[in-house]
């Protein structure tokens, strides 16, 4: 589970990418990046110089993969694996606060 100083790490950023992202304000695959493809996009974001990588996970699998996340620690990225970035923005809206106030209240959000 990602901690809670590195999710505000990531949040607190001045610029952020988003890999996976369709155009197609329609289309669900907007909102997550296959896992199949996230090894191969932390080999470019570390070739790239980026140092902090998030792999978001709203339902299901979501980004997250084990090939990915080894990857990560083996150079030394810093990484959210596996959260929803709108459980942790103040401005989210209702259906996103009300997820969050139970993920809380199950002792499951990161702290």
């Amino acid at each position: 589970m990602s901690s809670k100083q590195a999710i505000d790490s990531f949040l607190s950023s001045r610029r952020l990418a988003v890999v996976g992202v369709s155009r197609d304000p329609k289309d669900f695959s907007r909102a997550v990046t296959p896992p199949a493809a996230t090894a191969q996009v932390v080999r470019e974001c570390a070739e790239a110089g980026v140092r902090r990588v998030w792999m978001h996970r709203g339902g299901g699998q979501g980004a997250v993969s084990a090939s990915a996340l080894a990857l990560c620690r083996e150079r030394g990225l810093e990484v959210v694996d596996g959260e929803c970035p709108f459980m942790f923005l103040s401005h989210a809206g209702f259906v996103h606060g009300v997820h969050r106030f139970f993920r809380r209240l199950g002792g499951r959000l990161p702290s």
